[in-house]
């Protein structure tokens, strides 16, 4: 049985514009926030996005699947945004962004690093969040809040936060993509999700605490 991906994929070789239009707005937006993580403004963000997009349509007939289409896809942004960011002065420098302590919440609010399982990881996700009402989780203004929370983040963390956990990559993939250490991953996922959660707990006031 097909998968859905090789389906997009032989969709975008025959040039099937509804699956052109499926796949980018699928991954446009992960695609710009990555982008305005290598230190780009919006503008620049839209145009290395566009000619991410172009070099993906030129380049098809290359792809040998050897990974998936989302990571061919990424990597190629990725070679897009950094060239952009060198040329423009923007770069920002992932490799060592996690090596400062900055503890972003209380400890206590995270399993320690040695846990079996969950090293690192939330000890709960919301106390509470039976108690907030579902229309209310679901509604258009928390979903425009969790956007602007993730546009918020500092440039270094939005890359591995919307890699992470928007895309869903595992972190291993995460690290080969961007040259980054286990441990400056780890760190950097942690603030960004800290800031993340703290953002949406302002929102919706005392029913997250």
């Amino acid at each position: 049985m097909e998968t859905a991906e090789a389906r997009l994929v032989r969709g975008l070789r025959a040039g099937d514009e509804s699956v052109f239009a499926e796949v980018v707005d699928r991954f446009t937006p992960s695609m710009l926030r990555v982008a305005r993580g290598y230190g780009l403004n919006m503008s620049a963000a839209e145009d290395t996005v566009q000619e991410a997009w172009l070099r993906v349509l030129g380049s098809l007939d290359r792809f040998e699947e050897r990974s998936s289409f989302r990571t061919w896809l990424f990597v190629i942004l990725g070679n897009c945004a950094r060239r952009r960011a060198t040329t423009e002065g923007r770069s920002v420098s992932l490799e060592s962004a996690g090596s400062a302590a900055e503890p972003a919440v209380d400890d206590p609010r995270f399993f320690p690093d040695d846990h079996s399982r969950w090293a690192g990881m939330w000890t709960t996700l919301v106390a509470s969040w039976d108690s907030i009402p579902e229309e209310r989780l679901l509604a258009d203004e928390t979903r425009k809040r969790f956007r602007a929370a993730i546009d918020a983040l500092p440039a270094r963390y939005t890359v591995v936060f919307v890699l992470r956990d928007v895309e869903g990559w595992p972190s291993e993939d995460v690290c080969a993509l961007l040259g980054l250490t286990p441990e400056n991953q780890r760190i950097l996922l942690h603030r960004a999700r800290s800031r993340i959660r703290s953002a949406l707990e302002e929102y919706l006031g005392g029913e997250t605490r």
